[in-house]
C-alpha cells in the first residue's frame, strides 16, 4: 500500500470486499489492479477454470488503436505480460480476387496470444497474477445476486460476429495471412496464424452464420492453395463477439466491463485491449473515487464510435472498396495507417449518425434464428448467455 495516498487506506480497511463476476481478461485485469492496491477482491467464475470459451486458438492483442504500446499500457497499470505474446510486424493480406498485399510496420500491429486455460495463455497468465496479488478466485461459483461493491464481467450477451475454424499442429514456417473475401467470411475476414509449429485458421463472419461450416471449409481450402497450409491433428473451435454502443456501463448500480458492456471494436472484432482497459478503468474508479462513466467515456467511447462508423463504411465499400483500402495499407507503414483509421475524422463523424441508425442492421444476422442452425452461437452461446442470466 506504499504507493497509495494515506487518505485511501482508512477507507479501504472499512470497505467490503469487491466482487468481480467473471474471470475473463476484463475481470482478471480489474482484480489484479484492485488487489495490488490493497483492496480485498473475490472473483466469482461459474466455469471450473479460466478460458473455457477458447481452445488454445491464437488471437491478436491489437496494438494499432493507440500510440502507446499495449504491453506498456498494461505495465503502467501494474499488469505484467506474463503470458506468451509474440509481436507481429508483417504479414500478407489477400483481396477477393486473390491478389496478395504485403503489410508491415515499424512497431507491432498486434501481439499474438493464445487463449484458453493452459499455461502460457493470456487467460492463465492473468489468473496467476490475480492470485499472486491476493485476489480470491472461486471457480464453479455462479453469482445469482450482487451484494456490496461489484464489477460485472460475464462476457457477450449475443453474437454480432462469430469466428470458427481449427487449431492444429504444423511444419509450416511462421506467418500471418488474412483474406477479405465474402465467399470465405461474409462482411468479415478469414485468417491463418502460425507460430512455432502451432496454428489457427478461421473464418470471422459478420453474417451468414447458418453456413458456418461451408465458410470454414472454403477458408481451409483457400489457405492450402494460397499459403501452403498443412494441418496435423486439427481440432475445431469457435467463438463469438458482441458489439454495442452502450449508453451506460452501470447495471443495478454495479460497474460493467468488457464485452458485457459492449466494449468491442465493431470494425475488426478485436476487443481484448478494450476489455483489459475497461477492467483497469473500473478498478481506478473504485480505488480513486473517480466516476466510472466519465473514465470509460473519455478512454473508450471515441474508439467505439469510430469503430461503428468504420464498420458502416466497410460494409458500404464492398469487395472493390476493400481492395482499394488494402492497396493503401500496403504502400507504407500499415500500423500507422491503421492508427489513423481509429482517430475521429471528418468522414467518421459524417458516417456516425448513419452508423448509429443502422448499427444493429448490418451486425444482426437473420440466418442465426436458432432453427436448424449449427453455428457456434446457436450451439454454445445461447445456452451460455441463458446460464449467465439465470
Amino acid at each position: 500500500m506504499s504507493n497509495l495516498d494515506s487518505r485511501y487506506r482508512e477507507s479501504f480497511e472499512k470497505m467490503a470486499p469487491v466482487t468481480v463476476v467473471g474471470a475473463g481478461p476484463a475481470g482478471l485485469a480489474c482484480a489484479i489492479v484492485l488487489a495490488r492496491a490493497g483492496l480485498a477482491v473475490i472473483v466469482r467464475e461459474w466455469h471450473k477454470t479460466v478460458g473455457t470459451r477458447f481452445h488454445g486458438d491464437f488471437q491478436g492483442l491489437e496494438n494499432w488503436s493507440d500510440r502507446q504500446d499495449v504491453l506498456d499500457e498494461l505495465r503502467a497499470a501494474g499488469i505484467e505480460p506474463s503470458f506468451d505474446c509474440h509481436p507481429v510486424r508483417d504479414g500478407t493480406a489477400f483481396d477477393a480476387w486473390g491478389e496478395a498485399y504485403p503489410v508491415r510496420g515499424d512497431r507491432p500491429f498486434y501481439y499474438l496470444v493464445r487463449r484458453g486455460g493452459r499455461g502460457g495463455s493470456l487467460d492463465f497468465g492473468l489468473l496467476k497474477q490475480a492470485i499472486a496479488a491476493g485476489a480470491e478466485v472461486r471457480f464453479a461459483d455462479r453469482a445469482t445476486a450482487a451484494n456490496g461493491p461489484t464489477v460485472l464481467a460475464i462476457g457477450p450477451r449475443t453474437a454480432d460476429a462469430i469466428a470458427a475454424g481449427y487449431v492444429f499442429e504444423t511444419d509450416r514456417p511462421d506467418g500471418n495471412w488474412i483474406a477479405f473475401n465474402n465467399t470465405l467470411a461474409p462482411l468479415g475476414y478469414a485468417y491463418l496464424l502460425i507460430h512455432r509449429g502451432h496454428g489457427t485458421v478461421a473464418s470471422c463472419m459478420f453474417t451468414g452464420f447458418k453456413h458456418q461450416a461451408e465458410h470454414v471449409e472454403r477458408t481451409v481450402a483457400y489457405f492450402r492453395e494460397r499459403a501452403g497450409l498443412k494441418m496435423r491433428d486439427p481440432r475445431s473451435f469457435g467463438g463469438f463477439a458482441n458489439f454495442r454502443l452502450p449508453r451506460t456501463a452501470v447495471q443495478g448500480g454495479h460497474l460493467v466491463i468488457g464485452e458485457q458492456a459492449g466494449f468491442q471494436d465493431a470494425l475488426a472484432g478485436f476487443g481484448m485491449r478494450y476489455a483489459l482497459r475497461s477492467g483497469i478503468l473500473a478498478a481506478r474508479s473504485l480505488i480513486e473515487g473517480i466516476d466510472y462513466t466519465a473514465l470509460w467515456r473519455r478512454e473508450l467511447l471515441p474508439l467505439l464510435r469510430t469503430g461503428a462508423s468504420n464498420r458502416f463504411i466497410f460494409n458500404a465499400l464492398g469487395e472493390r472498396g476493400w481492395r482499394w483500402a488494402l492497396r493503401g495499407l500496403s504502400r507504407s507503414d500499415t500500423g500507422e495507417r491503421l492508427r489513423r483509421l481509429y482517430r475521429p475524422s471528418a468522414l467518421t463523424r459524417l458516417a456516425y449518425p448513419l452508423a448509429t441508425w443502422r448499427y444493429r442492421v448490418p451486425l444482426k444476422d437473420p440466418s442465426c434464428d436458432h432453427a436448424d442452425c449449427g453455428c457456434v452461437w446457436c450451439t454454445h452461446g445461447v445456452q451460455e448467455a441463458a446460464a449467465h442470466a439465470s
